[in-house]
């Protein structure tokens, strides 16, 4: 389900911000369960340290930005640098904005990756996504998109509830960023991966299709 379907317009400016480099990316290997990130040492890389800073300094955020982390090691490592940096409160952790669940390609190559997109994409709109939503139909028992949806707008229709004219900042995972974004969009969660991807502690202003740009005040 697509929780922001109704809606016509937000309260609240939101941006994306995909972690830094981490040394699960470096190594290749996927890592998105939280019980895998938790046994291991999979948060930002040297790399990503620096990705992290880079894009903290560059993203003029005001010192009241609310800022949401998934609660895998390299976002919530990503989020704290840009609240450092910018001066913002405490970080809201979020199970919402945890990575896409992977199923049993756990600790593959990322290769892996591109099965996933392809039955994302072989996938069929409406019914299909309700029935993947279920449970069914995804091979490797990977999340389907339709069910990341549902979690990723279910957060974002309560920050809307909470809060009103403020700049939110939603610090997550690659899958689960676009697929959201394809909700901002109104597209199929199916066909998140048509977006431009996001690169790695890349910053994305979300607006919904349709909705006029508004600067910050």
């Amino acid at each position: 389900m697509n929780h922001l379907s109704g809606a016509d317009r937000l309260a609240n400016r939101y941006r994306v911000m995909r972690h830094g480099q981490s040394k699960a990316n470096e190594a290749g290997v996927i890592v998105a369960a939280i019980e895998s990130d938790r046994r291991g040492d999979y948060g930002l890389s040297e790399a990503g340290l620096r990705q992290a800073r880079a894009a903290a300094d560059a993203c003029g955020l005001p010192a009241d930005t609310v800022i949401c982390s998934s609660d895998f090691a390299r976002a919530r490592q990503t989020a704290e640098i840009v609240r450092a940096r910018i001066g913002a409160a405490e970080v809201t952790v979020a199970e919402a904005l945890r990575e896409r669940s992977f199923g049993d390609l756990e600790g593959d190559t990322v290769a892996s990756y591109a099965k996933v997109w392809e039955a994302d994409e072989a996938g069929e709109a409406g019914e299909a996504n309700k029935a993947d939503q279920a449970g069914a139909g995804h091979p490797h028992g990977v999340e389907p998109a339709a069910a990341v949806l549902d979690r990723v707008t279910a957060l974002v229709a309560d920050l809307e509830r909470r809060h009103a004219g403020r700049d939110i900042l939603l610090v997550s995972h690659g899958d689960t960023l676009q697929i959201l974004e394809a909700g901002f969009l109104r597209l199929d969660p199916s066909r998140h991966r048509r977006l431009a991807p996001l690169a790695t502690a890349e910053i994305r202003e979300l607006r919904l299709a349709g909705e006029p740009s508004r600067p910050r005040s």
